[in-house]
């Protein structure tokens, strides 16, 4: 819940004068946007399209027929600052059904009616100009770089949410520069992101005893934060960071991918594999105390830490910029009501080697006395009241985290032999990673799909809901199952994924105008489908189509490549006005554009039994370089299951396969532009051969 919407509710729904107010004169109906974003997305368009701004809480007055009347985001209780408390409103709403009532009700049909026209766009054509493909790409690079911190890191200002798709556009752009040989703006933008994601890792938005990330923080320091922790933050920071850490190689970015991954394995998964939603920003400071307070389970005083560290203390005190009056003062955003007075939220702000040096210590011991105060700092927050556990099951932000579970099985096997690890970084064998990523896929699989309609259900709790998948709930778990096969989990994810990427063509495609809707417009009180583009704290259903489609065309060949080709086309030309004048709020969709103009992705094809440790070795070779436009493929020729799904979809690889077995190694063809690289065999070689320059 977020900070405005907590404020709320104790200042007005949890207020007797209100609560008559509404009881005398309205139906009240709670809604969890979390659960029906569709009739969150109906009400929140209404009211940024009459008010030219949104956000929650929702308040939206509406008729019987579900028609929106009027509207807002936050009410104070009574009259305050010019403003209408909700008080106010409520008896204005009120008098107005009863004096002026067909007036409102035609001005909020006609209100849907113009929003359904404006936000069902049709492509004026089935693809991009050519020119645009590649030019949107460069746009939002630039945009964003405009809009960059330099002090702080992070695009734009205060409040400061990591919206991971920015991180990716900017490392997809670098990229496409470092292989046009332009290597010093590749270098400005990778910087760009290195330093935010530093800033963020060192900031009080992550969660330095726990792991894990906050939502945003209120300052442009990244300190402090809105304290509930998202499943879909969580799941894209682990990308970006291993993204990050392919790059690099430096272990900064792989042990933030373990410390996010070992915190949702600790608090978010639950006894089938399943991975829950989110954990509240409040909590109560005591066991005994009536209120729950704002970051209570996460912040501390000095004398908290003296008490529990002992001669410990002064070093990590030092460390952590906490103070006895409390160190929310860094900006003057940091904590204008002085909610958090004498009390500290972690934060780092000096050199860990200076510190180190500062205490006479070697670097490595320097670091194993904070991982064992931050131990004993999480244990003492253990046994305190918790924040509150949203234990839904949501579809969509499962895939965002089967992803990166899944991608961090492979890539994590580059850090070198014997890297350490220090508190609330546990580290595991990467195929921990890998086997909760198929344990939450399966718990989908089993619980939240039909298997005779091939459809998703949104989401569970005590059983599945009654909502109906949503585009993002298909969109987002086809990308993971894709991500699943192409680390080496069974072809049946492949399958399931074209499976359900048939179903989503059939219930959300707009096989006229192009894209997809969001809801698949079969429950009437819905009063509108939309084709959402904006990429924000999740990226849209449609962006993350675009590359599902892009990347299903690269595996298959023929009629099938063809089709998933035209229409990922069709969908970026719906959006081609919002890719030429506002890319930056489309930085994901600028990716897909870009990948649908490269003329031939780059395959890897792995040939050999699946179940040897070189076969392991070898995927994490293939996946060990940054390359959004490579696709991975594994198969097993001796595999009859296998062979004829290939043969199916793509008989080159059938071919391949049966051409380069040898039983007792591992083969890798690199293919692009319909030649492939000689055959190789060992981890090495496939690295440097995916490192190549491109002619």
């Amino acid at each position: 819940m977020g900070v405005r919407c907590h404020v709320m509710k104790v200042e007005s729904f949890e207020d007797e004068e209100v609560a008559e107010l509404l009881n005398d004169s309205f139906v009240s109906v709670k809604v969890d946007r979390e659960e029906r974003p569709d009739v969150d997305k109906v009400y929140m368009t209404f009211v940024q399209a009459l008010y030219g701004g949104g956000g929650w809480p929702l308040s939206v007055f509406i008729s019987p027929d579900l028609k929106p009347l009027m509207g807002g985001t936050y009410f104070p209780p009574d009259d305050k600052y010019g403003r209408p408390g909700f008080k106010t409103i409520l008896r204005k709403v009120k008098d107005a059904w009863f004096s002026k009532r067909d007036t409102l009700v035609k001005s909020g049909a006609f209100a849907i009616e113009q929003l359904s026209e404006a936000l069902s766009a049709s492509a004026s054509s089935k693809k991009l100009p050519d020119e645009l493909s590649q030019n949107a790409l460069h746009l939002c690079a630039e945009q964003l770089s405009q809009s960059y911190d330099s002090r702080y890191g992070g695009f734009g200002s205060a409040p400061k949410f990591p919206r991971p798709v920015e991180i990716q556009l900017m490392l997809y752009h670098s990229k496409k520069l470092d292989d046009a040989g332009n290597y010093s703006e590749s270098k400005k933008g990778l910087q760009m992101v290195f330093f935010t994601l530093q800033c963020m890792a060192r900031g009080g938005i992550h969660d330095h005893i726990g792991g894990g990330f906050h939502r945003y923080s209120v300052d442009e320091r990244w300190h402090v934060p809105h304290f509930e922790k998202m499943l879909y933050d969580q799941g894209q920071l682990v990308n970006v960071y291993l993204d990050a850490f392919s790059i690099t190689n430096d272990v900064f970015y792989s042990s933030l991918s373990h410390d996010i991954l070992d915190y949702l394995r600790r608090d978010m998964i639950g006894p089938e594999g399943e991975i829950f939603s989110a954990e509240d920003a409040d909590s109560a400071e005591r066991e005994d105390a009536k209120k729950k307070k704002e970051g209570a389970f996460y912040i501390w005083t000095s004398q908290e830490i003296d008490d529990l560290l002992g001669e410990h203390a002064t070093l990590f005190k030092d460390h952590y910029y906490v103070k006895p009056l409390g160190n929310c003062d860094l900006s003057r955003m940091s904590d204008p009501q002085d909610e958090f007075k004498g009390k500290n939220v972690l934060i780092e702000l000096t050199d860990t080697s200076a510190q180190a040096k500062k205490y006479g210590l070697p670097l490595e011991k320097y670091l194993d006395i904070l991982g064992e105060c931050r131990q004993k700092l999480f244990d003492a927050r253990s046994r305190g009241p918790r924040p509150h556990l949203d234990d839904k099951v949501i579809v969509s932000w499962n895939g965002l985290a089967i992803s990166s579970l899944a991608r961090a099985s492979k890539i994590l096997m580059g850090e070198a032999e014997g890297t350490k690890y220090n508190f609330p970084v546990v580290g595991c064998d990467p195929k921990e990673y890998m086997t909760a990523a198929e344990k939450a896929a399966s718990f989908i699989r089993r619980h939240l799909y039909n298997e005779q309609a091939h459809r998703l259900e949104h989401s569970f709790r005590n059983g599945p809901s009654k909502a109906p998948g949503f585009l993002d709930d298909y969109a987002f778990l086809i990308s993971g199952l894709l991500d699943l096969y192409e680390v080496g989990g069974g072809i049946h994810w492949l399958v399931w994924a074209t499976e359900l990427q048939n179903k989503q063509d059939e219930l959300f495609l707009d096989r006229e105008g192009g894209g997809y809707f969001n809801t698949p417009g079969e429950d009437p009180s819905v009063l509108l489908r939309v084709k959402e583009d904006h990429d924000g704290a999740e990226p849209s259903g449609n962006s993350v189509s675009a590359i599902n489609l892009i990347r299903l065309a690269s595996m298959m060949t023929g009629s099938k490549s063809e089709y998933y080709r035209q229409n990922a086309e069709h969908l970026l030309a719906v959006f081609e006005s919002r890719l030429k004048d506002m890319a930056m709020a489309v930085p994901l969709m600028c990716c897909a554009a870009d990948m649908i103009s490269v003329p031939s992705h780059k395959q890897v094809v792995l040939v050999g039994h699946k179940s040897s440790l070189e076969f392991d070795k070898m995927l994490a070779a293939a996946h060990a370089s940054y390359d959004p436009n490579r696709t991975v493929i594994h198969i097993d020729p001796t595999d009859n299951e296998e062979m004829e799904i290939w043969e199916d979809n793509n008989s080159n690889i059938a071919l391949m396969a049966r051409n380069n077995f040898a039983a007792d190694k591992v083969v890798a063809l690199v293919c692009q532009n319909f030649t492939c690289s000689p055959a190789v065999s060992d981890p090495k070689s496939l690295k440097a051969l995916l490192l190549k320059k491109p002619s």
